[in-house]
């Protein structure tokens, strides 16, 4: 039996999603461009799997939620409305002596001390104060910083503007993919024959203009957001509320993450629209962080687009004929975050034979690679003739990869190590009875299958 290792460090995965073509660090050749990274081959597969997930998971197995695809441009106007003009900050700060640009929050809590990037700025800066001396610089180890201010992340754009003056009307690449589902509201109960309640969900990217992006793809300034908002009548928020934060918990029981590495973690500090928010926590390499938000919003959001457009956003219930401001249940997670949190759970080391294996044990729904297709040998034309004839035949239903480089024992690694549930193999043996060995990614089992049969074995398996 192989001895496992779970020790699964950011450094490791961050070496294996960089070895295997996962994830890349962006403009890499030009030194990188800090806190923006690149999916590579393996990776866009699992990211796109992720969001497949997702969409099927909203949209497909339920009757009460539709799509949105909205504009990553839009008005300045939605951002005055949203508060984002104003209120989209983090608390800044800057060592003296290096001039490093921190967030405050954050070395407060890697001090052991709480705090909440939405607490006022004269709060956080008390809680600061009273603890200066047990807080220390990362870069160079100082303990003098500037009192903390806030910090608006938004990152503006120049688009349309031809006068040189966008820095005084500015356009905004959107910081948050949720207020396009918001001024989409009325365009999609008039065309989607949807009745309250009913979710609009939308995955797309997002802008934000970190201080401190690191923890690898954890947080940056470019990201992607799988959000859904719930239009509810007055009243009933909190019962729908519960319900969907049984539901998000399910969705990430459903993609094999163990019960045991995550946790609810409740906000102390709400908004003031907020009636409630919590956060399901995973716990990362560097502790438990933030997976996905589940947010009662209140009517906040439609009566503030109302308020800018003069636009009427209420609901006429037609059973009643009763008008209100619907109020929203929301989900918010983050692909990359997920994707970081799949990759901790399935990464595993085992010592075979004093020998160290990398394996990631995805679900085989998530798996960038759902079956490796080998020639025994490479130099051997019936064997290469006939295993492509069996790859051509599986990729037509899975996403499969011919692979004949190296020995096979070493096929078998590179194969583990992207997380491939199944390698088929043809050998001498399958030119004269039709039988191929298929080997088991996290057992190392193999069992030969006549070739006829092999798309009835995947289905089942797969």
């Amino acid at each position: 039996m192989p001895q496992i290792n779970n020790s699964n460090s950011l450094d490791k995965i961050v070496a294996l999603c960089k070895r295997r073509g996962f994830v890349f660090p962006s403009s890499e050749i030009y030194d990188g461009f800090t806190a923006v990274y690149d999916f590579g081959p393996y990776g866009v597969e699992l990211a796109n799997n992720i969001k497949k997930e997702w969409w099927r998971t909203m949209t497909q197995l339920r009757d009460d939620v539709v799509g949105l695809d909205s504009a990553i441009f839009m008005s300045p106007k939605i951002w005055e409305a949203s508060g984002h003009v104003k209120g989209f900050s983090d608390p800044l700060t800057e060592c003296k002596k290096c001039h490093t640009r921190l967030r405050l929050d954050a070395l407060l809590e890697e001090a052991g001390i709480f705090a909440d990037e939405k607490m006022s700025e004269e709060k956080i800066n008390q809680i600061f104060s009273e603890n200066k001396n047990k807080i220390k610089c990362p870069i160079c180890g100082a303990s003098d910083f500037t009192p903390g201010k806030k910090f608006n992340l938004l990152v503006q754009s120049n688009l349309g503007n031809f006068t040189n003056d966008w820095a005084k009307e500015p356009t905004y690449l959107r910081g948050e993919t949720c207020q396009g589902i918001y001024v989409n509201f009325k365009n999609v109960l008039d065309s989607a024959r949807v009745k309250i309640p009913f979710g609009i969900a939308q995955i797309g990217k997002a802008f934000r203009n970190e201080i401190t992006a690191r923890q690898f793809i954890f947080r940056t300034r470019e990201f992607e957001q799988m959000e859904m908002q719930y239009f509810v009548k007055p009243g009933d928020d909190l019962k729908y509320y519960e319900e969907w934060k049984a539901a998000r918990w399910k969705f990430y029981l459903d993609l094999g993450i163990e019960e045991k590495n995550l946790k609810w973690h409740k906000h102390e500090n709400l908004v003031f629209y907020a009636r409630e928010a919590y956060d399901i926590e995973y716990n990362f390499p560097f502790g438990f962080k933030e997976l996905e938000g589940v947010h009662a919003r209140g009517d906040y959001d439609l009566t503030q687009h109302s308020k800018f457009s003069g636009q009427d956003l209420q609901y006429l219930d037609p059973a009643t004929n009763e008008k209100f401001i619907p109020h929203i249940v929301e989900t918010s997670a983050g692909v990359g975050r997920i994707f970081l949190a799949i990759l901790t759970e399935a990464y595993q080391e085992e010592t075979i034979e004093s020998e160290t294996r990398i394996v990631l044990r995805l679900s085989p729904k998530l798996a960038p690679i759902k079956i490796a297709v080998f020639p025994l040998l490479k130099n051997k034309p019936e064997l290469v003739n006939k295993a492509r004839e069996i790859f051509n035949v599986l990729k037509i239903s899975w996403r499969c990869e011919f692979d004949d480089n190296g020995n096979i024992g070493k096929r078998y690694r590179r194969q583990d190590e992207i997380g491939t549930p199944y390698c088929v193999t043809v050998d001498f043996d399958s030119l004269e009875n039709e039988e191929v060995t298929v080997r088991d990614r996290d057992s190392m089992k193999q069992e030969r299958i006549h070739i006829s049969e092999l798309e009835r074995f995947f289905r089942e398996k797969i």
